[in-house]
C-alpha cells in the first residue's frame, strides 16, 4: 500500500477558538469511526495567526495530526516587517506550503522568489509542499513533494479527471525527480477514491473541504 499525504490548506480561515472546536470535533469523530491510517500522512496547514495554538493544542492531545504553515519568507531573521521566518515556522510545523497558485496570482510571486522559499524551508528542516499549475511549472531541485493545482479546479467545484491528473503526476515525477505529487483542486469525499486509485497520485492538498472536519474525515476515510 502507497503512503498517501492528506493535507488540509485552510487559507484566510479560523480564529483560535474555531480551530480548537475544529480538533475537538475531528477527534471525536475520528475516534467513533477509528479506522486504519497507518499509511497516511495527515497534515494541518492553519493561518500564522492559529499556527502555534493549534500545534501546542495537538501535542498535548498526543494526537497523529502534522502541522504545516501556509507560506515562508524568502528572508531570514532580520529587518523584514511583517515576515515569518523559517526559524520562527520550525517551532510549530515540519512542513511549508510555497507556490500556491493564490501566492502567485494574488501577490505576484515569482518563480525565482518561490525557489527562494522552497531554499528557506529546507535550511531549517521544514519540507516544502510545492505547488504547480501545470506539468510546465519550474519545480527547483531536491523537491520531495510536488502538488498539482490547475486554477480552473480550485473552488470551483470542477475537478481535473483523475486520468489528467494522473499522466500530469508521472511527467512531473519523470522529469523532475520527485517523490511524491499530490493532487489538490475540488477534492471531495466523494471524488478522492477515484484520484487515490491512480498510480502516480500520492495524495491531496485540499482547501474548502478541510474546513470541515466531518467532511475532511470523510476523505481521509475514503482516500
Amino acid at each position: 500500500m502507497k503512503k498517501l499525504f492528506i493535507i488540509a490548506n485552510w487559507k484566510s480561515n479560523k480564529t483560535i477558538k474555531e480551530a480548537e472546536e475544529w480538533i475537538r470535533k475531528f477527534k471525536e469523530e475520528f475516534e467513533r469511526e477509528s479506522f486504519d491510517i497507518s499509511s497516511k500522512e495527515i497534515i494541518i496547514c492553519p493561518s500564522f495567526t492559529v499556527l502555534k495554538s493549534f500545534s501546542d493544542s495537538i501535542k498535548s492531545l498526543n494526537f497523529f495530526l502534522k502541522i504545516g504553515a501556509q507560506d515562508i519568507s524568502s528572508f531570514d531573521q532580520g529587518a523584514y516587517t511583517g515576515e515569518v521566518n523559517g526559524l520562527q515556522i520550525k517551532e510549530s510545523a515540519d512542513y511549508v506550503i510555497v507556490g500556491h497558485s493564490e501566492r502567485r496570482t494574488n501577490f505576484n510571486e515569482s518563480s525565482e522568489l518561490i525557489s527562494k522559499k522552497a531554499d528557506m524551508a529546507r535550511r531549517y528542516g521544514i519540507v516544502p509542499i510545492f505547488c504547480v499549475q501545470d506539468e510546465t511549472t519550474p519545480i527547483p531541485d531536491k523537491i520531495a513533494i510536488v502538488a498539482y493545482e490547475p486554477p480552473s479546479a480550485i473552488g470551483t467545484g470542477k475537478p481535473d479527471t483523475p486520468e489528467n491528473a494522473e499522466e500530469v503526476a508521472k511527467k512531473i515525477k519523470e522529469e523532475n525527480k520527485a517523490q511524491f505529487v499530490l493532487y489538490g483542486g475540488s477534492v471531495t469525499s466523494e471524488n478522492v477514491k477515484l484520484f487515490s486509485a491512480m498510480q502516480n497520485i500520492d495524495g491531496f492538498l485540499i482547501g474548502g473541504a478541510s474546513l470541515d472536519p466531518s467532511e475532511f474525515l470523510q476523505i481521509i476515510k475514503n482516500a
